[in-house]
């Protein structure tokens, strides 16, 4: 565990308790619940039935391929919490002919933690960290009908209660409406709740979806380069994600069968680190905001993340 990242939000310095959040470098979990997979759960909704048709004939050869390349961490949540991750990427589901209304996470397949048990030991590591801010990025939702989703929305409003922050409409005097850590820590709030359906309008507590740029692409270069050709075109407004994971196609994956999407992201990693290290937070066009990976445990995005935050104070102090 690292414990210099652990509270990391209130140990920033107190010149930065006032900057937007969004212009803040907010280290972030790619697939954050990759790492409890259920191997033997069903495919998703959403995969093809030619894929569907490979899996049930070649079940014992996709299945480990399925698992080691759909597996992007290995960090359980709440370990996650502790190195310092405060954007959680979260695919949500329900698994088909499952006649309760238990939502899980999914990654190709299903996990075998339900999203209200991680969720719930999420609220449970906030109160003994009220200080630090957590940002939900829901989407996916495969399965789920306006009635699964209106009774997991209140389960959710339930489980954090005050510590959600309601999202702030344009209508919202403008010193009302920028998130910094000073005013959410007045507010008591502890978590800004993205949920990517039309039907989080009608929800003041739920954040419209946030913007993830995604490479897709195999090698570090391949990320890079697109990741610089979207910051020439200027940052949103709001927050924004910068992924640094890497994707393989399948024809990799079946030609490379040795590989692993860790032992991908291990090869390049040095590559990501350096471009990563010259980056900076801020509201310039070309700063960035969430910066979110895969393996975060093992790899030092955390506390290269937050250690952008510094450039923020020398260009304070320059000016």
């Amino acid at each position: 565990m690292n414990l210099s990242c652990q509270d990391w939000m209130s140990a920033l310095p107190e010149e930065l308790w006032d900057i937007p959040l969004t212009n803040l470098a907010i280290p972030g979990s790619h697939d954050a619940m990759s790492y409890c997979l259920d191997i033997n759960s069903p495919l998703i909704h959403s995969e093809s039935d030619s894929f569907r048709l490979l899996d049930g004939l070649f079940y014992c050869f996709t299945r480990p391929a399925i698992f080691k390349w759909a597996t992007t961490q290995d960090k359980s949540i709440e370990e996650q919490l502790s190195m310092g991750i405060r954007f959680f990427d979260l695919r949500i589901a329900h698994k088909p002919k499952d006649s309760s209304s238990d939502l899980y996470f999914t990654h190709v397949i299903y996990t075998y933690l339900t999203v209200l048990e991680t969720l719930s030991s999420v609220a449970t590591w906030l109160e003994s960290h009220p200080k630090e801010i957590v940002i939900f990025a829901c989407s996916h939702f495969e399965g789920i009908d306006d009635k699964l989703h209106q009774a997991f929305i209140f389960s959710l409003k339930k489980l954090f209660g005050s510590k959600l922050c309601p999202h702030k409409n344009l209508t919202c005097p403008p010193q009302e409406s920028v998130l910094t850590l000073r005013s959410l820590w007045t507010s008591g709030y502890q978590v800004i709740l993205s949920y990517d359906s039309q039907i989080a309008a009608s929800h003041q507590e739920l954040w419209p979806a946030i913007p993830y740029w995604w490479a897709n692409q195999r090698t570090a270069q391949g990320v890079i380069s697109y990741l610089d050709s979207k910051k020439d075109l200027g940052r949103p407004e709001g927050f924004f994600v910068s992924g640094l994971n890497l994707t393989a196609d399948r024809y990799y994956i079946t030609t490379n069968p040795k590989q692993s999407l860790q032992t991908l992201t291990f090869s390049n990693w040095e590559c990501l680190r350096i471009w990563l290290e010259e980056q900076r937070p801020g509201s310039d066009p070309e700063s960035l905001n969430i910066i979110a990976g895969d393996f975060v445990g093992p790899l030092p995005l955390c506390s290269l993340v937050v250690a952008l935050n510094q450039k923020l104070l020398r260009k304070n102090a320059v000016k």
